[in-house]
């Protein structure tokens, strides 16, 4: 899902890039998103007036926006890159009306998750231009790891507080589209990493061994068992299995160092440490810089009657020691 590819709504316009404003929230033509969703059934201008940014010049401005529904304000849930391993969400709200509207509030509620996903608003809300789309974020709750995934999703939508003049009362709740499926997709992740997390605790070490001729490294996975499977998880069978470990955008296994597969742990077990010969996947100039996930290592797991990808991250300090290995190890190719 990157966010540097040129986009066209369905009349052709080139749209612009994506851009962060000073408030914080992400600022998206509705244009670009009409290219992967109906629901957004105006999008921008094409015409001789316009200004170029995906916005119409001329646009009037009434003297009073409409009050905001399900038909004015569409919602659709999404997540950037840098944001899976912290699991949050992206909640892209579109204005479908020729007026600005005012948003003081918004929260998500979905049956995937236990309570409600708030966005953290600052003061005085943020403004919707027309005809316009913003990305708010999310910190997503627990899962609720008991219950049946929709692909549909149903159920999920977002309640807004809008400022007075554009409808605050009652205040609107429109329903949310998922066409990635996010939100089941971290249901998934987060209910697998959570009867993982019960059996045991598997970490990469902060300290990375690099070959003599800088070509080749060992990182250490280690996997502590609980004392209990209870501690964590009462519902816990008490062991997972490491099936096998996937490669990532910037590491790959070294043949001289290989991974370990069809690792048995058991709560209450000892110790174990394997080491991870790794070699860079990658070495064009984009590597380091467009990374994103390339520190989270995935391991495949089967734990608590589910299977599935655990993504170990490296953590800031093995992550600067990672980088740090490849850009050496790219430059003596």
């Amino acid at each position: 899902m990157s966010l540097r590819r040129e986009y066209t709504d369905p009349m052709g316009c080139l749209l612009p890039p994506l851009r962060r404003p000073a408030d914080g929230t992400r600022h998206v033509p509705a244009g670009r998103l009409a290219a992967v969703t109906a629901a957004l059934a105006l999008t921008a201008s094409c015409s001789a007036g316009s200004s170029g940014t995906g916005t119409p010049s001329a646009t009037p401005t009434p003297t009073a926006a409409p009050a905001a529904s399900a038909a004015t304000i569409t919602a659709e849930i999404n997540q950037l890159r840098d944001d899976y391993s912290r699991q949050i969400i992206a909640v892209q709200l579109t204005n479908n009306t020729a007026g600005p509207l005012t948003v003081l509030s918004a929260s998500l509620t979905s049956p995937l998750f236990s309570g409600t996903m708030e966005w953290p608003a600052p003061p005085g809300g943020i403004e919707l231009p027309p005809r316009q789309t913003k990305i708010l974020q999310a910190q997503l709750p627990a899962p609720e790891c008991g219950i049946q995934t929709s692909p549909a999703n149903e159920g999920t939508a977002v309640s807004l507080r809008l400022a007075e003049g554009n409808g605050q009362e009652p205040a609107p709740t429109v329903p949310a589209t998922d066409p990635y499926r996010v939100m089941e997709r971290n249901n998934s992740e987060m209910c697998l990493a959570q009867a993982a997390a019960a059996v045991a605790d598997i970490r990469l070490a902060p300290d990375i061994e690099v070959s003599a001729d800088a070509q080749g490294a060992v990182l250490t996975l280690a996997i502590t068992p609980r004392s209990t499977p209870g501690a964590v998880n009462p519902g816990s069978t008490g062991s997972l299995t490491i099936n096998w470990i996937d490669g990532t955008p910037l590491l790959e296994e070294d043949p001289g160092a290989p991974w370990p597969h069809s690792v048995s742990v058991r709560a209450g077990g000892s110790l174990q440490q394997f080491r991870l010969g790794i070699r860079p996947a990658r070495c064009d100039p984009h590597a380091i810089a467009d990374d994103k996930v390339g520190t989270l290592l995935p391991l495949r797991v089967s734990a608590g009657g589910r299977d599935g990808i655990l993504k170990i991250d490296a953590g800031a300090v093995l992550r600067g020691r990672i980088y740090e290995f490849i850009t050496a190890a790219c430059g003596r190719q």
